[in-house]
Parts: structure tokens; C-alpha cells; sequence
């Protein structure tokens, strides 16, 4: 098991104070020592901040480009690999939105959100569409539509994530926490066990170990800083080759290729060995099970292949996704179709009470079934997915934000 990130969380103003910077950094830096030391591969570094229309509080949301530039070049003098500007909310308005785009566009290491949909305040119709003009805005930053790589729409996404692009902070004092690349343990769980009660019992004890190792150095670290440990993101991340990939476990359960029938069956075993295994560890974010179609060599081959679409992504989600994740799309996929998968992913999240995220690319020339091979070493050769959605013109077409309840049992 890899450990994919560690996230400090950062509350500032602007400008920017150094002295914060240099306490993230040196935060950062130690932990990563330690969890190299304890036998861990580290692979990123990054810092998250408060909403950014917050830092930015009383100025022009032209600003943003300012705030990017200085957010990037802070983490680069510090040694932090990447960072968050935290997502724009529906009360700031639109404007806070389509600032974003620029902001990517001024930099390479700079991430940013966009919340849709939270529980106080339901669905906001406006604001998915708004997120959905930001995305076909992304998708133009470079010639390859790689620039959505940095943008998530979030619906029912609480701060304190460390994954990137949902991670923000709620403000305070500073936290750190770690995110895991943990669906080679499910791959080994599966692939030893002689019963399903083995791999989980295989599953939650390798989950249970690594806890206790991450939380004691990240405790012993942090504690004299006054910096809160948040927890970890036992969440089973996967990488691009066989041996880390979530749908390789998946198809050691079912037997057959993902994306048929049992496939739900057997990602929502996964997620509850993985609900066991974390009831009695610090854990925070998703700690579920991540359906990245680029970043899964299994998933990438299987949506290829045709096995795999948007719906079914939706479908899983229900039981321990989250949520739709460097999903390639045809490039003429226009906003009022964006908007529509948007609102599907916000429905979800507040009506089963979890959080999720949409992380759409849609890739410019390209159409359903043409092949995606970005030269970067966390994705995997796929090819596009249909996009069967239009505009919505009905009463969902409004400028209304609606309530949705968790279902009661």
C-alpha cells in the first residue's frame, strides 16, 4: 500500500502569510520523513484552503488568478507538490465560478471545486450549471482536455477530505491527514482468501494494521505543532497496472469481466469490509471505494472494451462509490448535457447521504469510443464513454434549489 497523499489544511487570508507556509511545510515534510522510514512509498505532497471566495473576502473574483499564482508559488518554495484553492459555494454567485478556469489556466499544480449540492441547502440548480460551464471551460485550457483533471464538482462533500480536487478546509487551526492508495489490499484479500469470510477478515485486518502505523507517526509528529490529526482516507484507491487495481478485486469476487451483473454485489462487500475495518480507526473523507475510469487499468480496459458506462459508474456509487471520476467524454458533450450528469451525481449524494464527486473530461475531437492515451503516469489507455444526456428543458431547467432527504428505512 502506497500512500497517495498527505494534506495539510490551511486557513489563511490575502495575501498569503509565509509564516504558515513555512509551518505546512516543515509539517508535511516531517510526516513524510516518518512514513518513508515506517516502509511507505509517499507520492504527493499538498495543501488544502478554506473556500476560496472566503480567502478572497471583499475582493473582485478576479482576484483568483492573483490568488493561484501566489498559492503555487508558496507550495514551491515550501515543497509542497500541489494545492487547492477549495471550492466555490452557490452563495457566492457565478462570477466565483467562472473564475476558476483562468485560475487553472495560470498554473500546472493548482486545484479547484465546485460544491452543487450540500444537505442545509439541497440541490442548486443554478450552481450545477454553473459547474457544468466550468468543465466545458476546462476542457479547452489545453489541446487534449487534461485541464478537467484539476476540477471536481462536489455534492455532499464536507471539508477535511485529503484528496484532491474535493479536499478543503472548514477554517481554524490547522489539520493533517492522510490519503492511502489501498485497492492493492483488496486485490490481495480477494486474491488469498479460500471464502468470502476470509478475504474480509483478510481485508479489515491489513486495513486495522496499516491504521495504527500511520496514526501513531502522524500523532507523535503533530502533536507538539498544535496541529490536529484529522484521520486517514482509508478510501481503495487504485493505480494504472493489475496488482493496485479496484476492478481486478472486483473480478477475483465476481469471476467475470466488470461491469456485468455482480459487479454491484461485489463492490458493496468491498465497502462494507472496508466500513468494518475503519469503525475503530481515525478515518475521514470518503473511506469507500474510488471508480477513477483513467487511473484503473482494469476499469480503463473494461470501458473500452464497452463493458462499462457513465450509468453503471452512477449505479456503483450507490453502494460505495464516489462518484463519478476521470470519466472521458466526447468533446462536443455541451453544458446543458454536463448539467444533467451533474444533477444525477447531486440527487445521489443527498438522497443515500454520502458524499461524491463528478470529475468529467470531456476531450476535444474526440467521440464515443476513440481512444484516450494521456502520456501521464497515473492513467491508464482507454477510450470514450457515450454521453447520453441533452439539456434539461423541464421544470429541472429552473433557477430553483430543491431539498432532498435521506430516505428513512
Amino acid at each position: 500500500m502506497h500512500i497517495r497523499t498527505i494534506t495539510y489544511f490551511l486557513d489563511s487570508g490575502y495575501p498569503l502569510d509565509d509564516e504558515r507556509f513555512v509551518a505546512a511545510g516543515r509539517a508535511v515534510s516531517e510526516v513524510k520523513d516518518a512514513l518513508v522510514e515506517a516502509g511507505y512509498v509517499v507520492q504527493t505532497t499538498r495543501l488544502a484552503l478554506s473556500p476560496f471566495p472566503r480567502v478572497l473576502a471583499g475582493a473582485d473574483p478576479g482576484r483568483l488568478v492573483q490568488l493561484a499564482l501566489d498559492l503555487e508559488a508558496a507550495c514551491f518554495v515550501h515543497k509542497v507538490d500541489y494545492a487547492t484553492l477549495g471550492p466555490a459555494r452557490p452563495a457566492d454567485g457565478p462570477a466565483w465560478y467562472l473564475a476558476i478556469p483562468e485560475a487553472l489556466r495560470a498554473t500546472e499544480h493548482v486545484f479547484a471545486s465546485a460544491l452543487i449540492a450540500e444537505p442545509a441547502t439541497g440541490v442548486s440548480l443554478p450552481a450545477v450549471r454553473w459547474a457544468a460551464e466550468v468543465i466545458q471551460r476546462c476542457a479547452t485550457l489545453t489541446p487534449d482536455g487534461f485541464g478537467n483533471l484539476r476540477f471536481a464538482a462536489l455534492a455532499n462533500v464536507p471539508p477535511g477530505s485529503p484528496f484532491f480536487p474535493a479536499a478543503y478546509h472548514d477554517g481554524g487551526a490547522p489539520v493533517l491527514s492522510i490519503g492511502v492508495e489501498a485497492a492493492d489490499l483488496a486485490v490481495t484479500a480477494c486474491a488469498e482468501a479460500a471464502s468470502l469470510a476470509d478475504a474480509r477478515a483478510r481485508l479489515v485486518r491489513a486495513v486495522e494494521e496499516h491504521a495504527a502505523r500511520l496514526t501513531k507517526a502522524a500523532r507523535k509528529l503533530g502533536g507538539g505543532r498544535g496541529l490536529r490529526f484529522g484521520g486517514i482516507d482509508f478510501t481503495l484507491a487504485p493505480f494504472p497496472e493489475a496488482a493496485r487495481s479496484l476492478g481486478a478485486a472486483l473480478e477475483r469476487l465476481t469471476g467475470q469481466p466488470l461491469g456485468q451483473h455482480g459487479t454491484l454485489a461485489a463492490a458493496a462487500f468491498l465497502a462494507d469490509s472496508l466500513d468494518r475495518a475503519t469503525r475503530s480507526v481515525p478515518h475521514v473523507g470518503f473511506s469507500g471505494l474510488f471508480f477513477p475510469v483513467l487511473e484503473d487499468a482494469v476499469l480503463a480496459a473494461r470501458a473500452a472494451e464497452g463493458r462499462l458506462t457513465v450509468a453503471d459508474l452512477l449505479l456503483y456509487s450507490t453502494v460505495c462509490g464516489a462518484g463519478l471520476d476521470t470519466v472521458p467524454l466526447p468533446g462536443d458533450t455541451d453544458s446543458g448535457a454536463l448539467a444533467a450528469i451533474l444533477l444525477d451525481v447531486a440527487a445521489l449524494a443527498l438522497r443515500v447521504n454520502k458524499p461524491l464527486t463528478a470529475r468529467l473530461m470531456p476531450l476535444p475531437g474526440k467521440q464515443p469510443g476513440d481512444e484516450v492515451n494521456f502520456n501521464f503516469a497515473y492513467f491508464a489507455p482507454s477510450r470514450v464513454l457515450a454521453a447520453r444526456a441533452g439539456g434539461l428543458t423541464g421544470l429541472l431547467g429552473s433557477d430553483e434549489s430543491f431539498d432532498l432527504a435521506p430516505r428513512q428505512r
